[in-house]
């Protein structure tokens, strides 16, 4: 038997929001045992600060760039990552002696995989020294370097918590991004399109709210549907998966002279119809949706999944914590890394074969 390993996962998703950390045991393949997760959220001028990274990120053509904000915003993230470690750990009464691997995302500020170039801010190697641990970070990187897309990376560590296949497992963060199990456990993933950002976005903007909490925003408003179909003729949603997105991919969706009510329900309309459209990828139909991350809490975008999707459920309704789904991932990806065994796939980011990836800072557990 492989030997099962303890592992902390910190992800800094697409929505700005916060930290999410959990901690599972894991020989990286099959064996999984969920531990506890918590979120440690940004404060205000934290998610600033990130926004203004975000912007001034487009400047970057080399990985290791930081024009701008992004210097301080890197330096920011770390200190906030060992923070929320620190807080895990405190919280939890776990012991930094019984953990064996930390696995960091960092804040993706750039992805653009067709210039082999993807970027997320966060120091590894001084999360690792101030830890005192090992941490595998930058695990995006080699992917792209190789031509594939970087991402989704979660789809190993759905396939380890599916219990019944052929199954979707859709994530809805800043961006959706779906992952279907095939009835061999063969792999398929790529980004849907929006998720909670362009409606985050459009809520900031108009109040002095961060989201549209439940949806109930959109709720009250009224759906403009051209604006929908001119969003839906994208060229993205044409090109064959696997296949990612940047966060501002979407950025300039027509939503002018829409009132906030009507502006978050079309917006909504757009998440959902985007999600829907995944499935003409699928090589078969699934048996059921498995919905992870913030955007489940969206009443509206969670009635809209259900009138068009079949068997639409939480990851909560099949036993998984879909807050915590893609920093546990992350924990079991760093395990992967740590043995060598691939992270992405053909079916997963295109790459031309399977392959590993990550940094690591510490001594070497395999």
């Amino acid at each position: 038997m492989s030997k099962i390993y303890t592992s902390i996962g910190l992800m800094s998703g697409t929505s700005l929001d916060g930290i999410d950390v959990a901690l599972i045991k894991t020989d990286g393949e099959g064996f999984v045992e969920r531990g506890p997760s918590a979120t440690y959220p940004y404060e205000e001028t934290m998610q600033s600060l990130l926004h203004l990274a975000l912007r001034d990120a487009g400047a970057i053509e080399n990985r290791q760039d930081r024009p701008g904000a992004l210097a301080n915003a890197e330096s920011a993230i770390t200190e906030h990552h060992i923070k929320a470690v620190h807080a895990f750990t405190e919280q939890f009464d776990i012991k930094y002696s019984n953990i064996d691997v930390i696995g960091f995302h960092g804040q993706t500020v750039l992805h653009k995989p067709a210039a082999r170039l993807t970027v997320q801010i966060g120091d590894g190697a001084a999360l690792a020294r101030v830890l005192d641990m090992p941490v595998v970070y930058d695990m995006r990187a080699a992917d792209v370097a190789a031509g594939g897309q970087g991402a989704p990376l979660v789809p190993a560590y759905h396939r380890a918590c599916a219990k019944k296949w052929p199954v979707a497992f859709l994530n809805i963060g800043g961006v959706a991004n779906v992952t279907y199990i095939g009835e061999t456990g063969e792999l398929l993933a790529f980004d849907t399109g929006p998720g909670n950002a362009l409606i985050n976005d459009w809520v900031q903007k108009h109040t002095s709210q961060t989201h549209d909490a439940g949806g109930q925003i959109a709720a009250k408003g009224k759906v403009f549907q051209p604006a929908v179909e001119e969003a839906m003729a994208h060229q993205f949603f044409q090109l064959r998966p696997p296949k990612s997105l940047d966060r501002n991919s979407f950025a300039k969706v027509s939503t002018g002279g829409l009132s906030l009510q009507d502006g978050a329900a079309t917006l909504t309309a757009f998440t959902v119809q985007s999600i829907a459209a995944a499935q003409q990828w699928f090589p078969t139909p699934v048996k059921s949706w498995i919905i992870c991350g913030g955007g489940r809490h969206n009443a509206a975008i969670m009635q809209g999944l259900k009138t068009i999707l079949s068997n639409v459920q939480t990851a909560e309704d099949a036993s998984l914590n879909g807050d915590s789904m893609e920093a546990e991932a992350w924990a079991y990806l760093a395990v992967r890394s740590l043995r060598g065994l691939p992270l992405t796939f053909p079916g997963t980011t295109g790459v031309a074969s399977a392959m590993t990836g990550g940094i690591l800072m510490g001594r070497s557990l395999a």
